[in-house]
């Protein structure tokens, strides 16, 4: 069973995330809070898997309490939820230690697989920051300047060229009138290109490596 604190200071949207999780069979909300200090305060007492944050709270913000959680031994994992597709919010959540970062519009599509990549070890990368990794790589190169070393297959260059677009898998499977599984292996051959293997290590190479100004 996966034990999980929930924090946001609106009741409703609390009610709303739980009867999501709560559907799954090995998902269980054993506390709620209202802001990040409470948060904090129920750490003390309450074991969990899973700490789901809202950005904004009052007294101590999300992101203020994700600093605090991630200091503590064995750290419980961290998902941000947020109402604001803000690349600056999500990469500070994942400097932070946050394992992924879930827009509230669409919580009822990403929230059970960002919990389950969260407890794997993964990260939940939503499609806009992925998007922006991508065509933030792109403009260097187009602008000259030092990038990872690699080398990609004209066909991994125009799957590249689509993401960057924001174009999602079954568009760029229908454009280049290939397969939506053949799509997923070529976009899981550039990460390999590039010296990655999986999301995680991708997006906080980005940030590291300054190809993403969070």
């Amino acid at each position: 069973m996966i034990r999980i604190l929930l924090a946001d200071d609106h009741a409703l949207v609390r009610n709303g995330v739980r009867l999501i999780l709560e559907q799954q069979p090995d998902m269980q909300v054993v506390a709620e809070a209202a802001d990040g200090a409470e948060v904090l305060a129920l750490l003390r007492d309450v074991e969990v898997d899973l700490v789901v944050l809202d950005i904004a709270m009052p007294t101590m913000t999300g992101l203020q309490a994700a600093r605090e959680i991630t200091r503590r031994r064995n750290p419980p994992k961290i998902l941000m939820l947020s109402m604001h597709d803000n690349e600056q919010y999500f990469f500070s959540a994942l400097r932070l230690g946050a394992s992924g970062y879930v827009l509230k519009s669409v919580v009822d599509e990403d929230l059970v697989g960002a919990v389950r990549a969260a407890v794997r070890g993964e990260a939940f990368v939503y499609p806009g920051a992925m998007g922006s990794l991508v065509r933030d790589y792109l403009d260097r190169i187009a602008r000259g300047e030092r990038v990872p070393e690699t080398v990609l297959t004209p066909r991994e260059d125009e799957v590249l060229k689509l993401v960057a677009e924001g174009r999602s898998t079954r568009e760029i499977a229908d454009l280049l009138s290939i397969s939506v599984k053949t799509v997923e292996k070529h976009r899981s051959s550039i990460l390999a290109r590039l010296g990655m293997n999986d999301r995680t290590q991708l997006t906080r190479y980005a940030i590291r490596a300054g190809l993403i100004e969070p």
